[in-house]
């Protein structure tokens, strides 16, 4: 039970992602949408993971090379959301009447953009430490049991996103589609400048 509240916590967040999952249900149907959510609750997963083992070797490699990261993360996501602004909705639909649904890459993308921030690894050792969820000694299948409901949590999550949006699909035309991807490149482009700029700034989440 903790572990899926420990998922739905570190996924509720508006950010990029649930942007994506948003504009991907709405355009092309609610799988894709709730695909791309799996591959962020995957990467979130595999985050979590770490946090647990506490593998200090990584968690001091982000440490030091924290700014660093921060940037390249954010320029990851602004040129996704330049990339999404500039795409044209027709394609899409095209691909979707020929019938090349294809999952993978909305599951894929959405993990590899989520993966490109390994500072939510300091959210989870903090939630991790608030719940005191496991430990380091805890037995092998309490810690797959504990992972798979973390994950369970944040897929519950972007299920329950996914279906709200799904209800508001039938409301859009080409234009509206059109319309859609330009609003949702602008919100995740001016995310990754406002990440950018908090980071040169000198505010950091490291621990």
């Amino acid at each position: 039970f903790q572990g899926v509240i420990i998922g739905l916590i570190t996924s509720i967040p508006v950010g990029p992602i649930a942007v994506l999952c948003i504009q991907r249900c709405l355009q092309r149907g609610r799988l894709h949408g709730f695909f791309s959510g799996l591959g962020a609750a995957t990467s979130d997963s595999l985050y979590a993971l770490l946090a647990l083992l506490g593998l200090s070797f990584i968690i001091d490699f982000i440490n030091r090379n924290l700014l660093v990261i921060q940037i390249i993360g954010s320029m990851v996501v602004l040129g996704f959301g330049i990339y999404i602004f500039l795409k044209n909705p027709s394609s899409d639909l095209r691909k979707s009447k020929g019938g090349s649904s294809n999952y993978w890459q909305d599951y894929v993308s959405a993990f590899a953009l989520t993966l490109s921030n390994p500072m939510i690894i300091f959210l989870f050792l903090g939630v991790f430490a608030r719940f005191n969820f496991l430990s380091k000694t805890a037995p092998w299948y309490e810690v797959i049991v504990g992972m798979g409901s973390v994950f369970g949590g944040a897929a519950l999550w972007w299920f329950l996103l996914t279906l709200l949006a799904s209800v508001f699909r039938k409301n859009f035309n080409i234009r509206g589609l059109w319309l859609l991807n330009k609003i949702t490149g602008a919100i995740i482009s001016l995310l990754a400048v406002g990440s950018l700029v908090w980071s040169l700034t000198g505010h950091s989440v490291g621990v």
